[in-house]
């Protein structure tokens, strides 16, 4: 199961899916930080962003390198 989701996760669809998830749950712990003021939720907010860019910069990757990968087309 986990080897299907990672293939998911190598193609450009994966990556788009991903980092709109991520960039939602960054939305929602961001809110509830800005209204509770919890360190937590400001530091799951961060982690969040992180991995929304990380996931869009592999997404951007595959545009000009390949369908499966962000990193260099051999």
């Amino acid at each position: 199961m986990f080897e299907k989701l990672d293939a998911f996760h190598q193609t450009r669809l994966g990556y788009a899916v991903f980092a709109a998830i991520e960039l939602a749950l960054a939305y929602v712990f961001i809110s509830w930080a800005i209204d509770g003021g919890s360190w937590f939720d400001y530091g799951l907010a961060l982690i969040f962003t992180i991995g929304f860019l990380q996931n869009l910069s592999k997404l951007i990757g595959t545009f000009f390198n390949g369908k499966r990968s962000g990193r260099k087309a051999r």
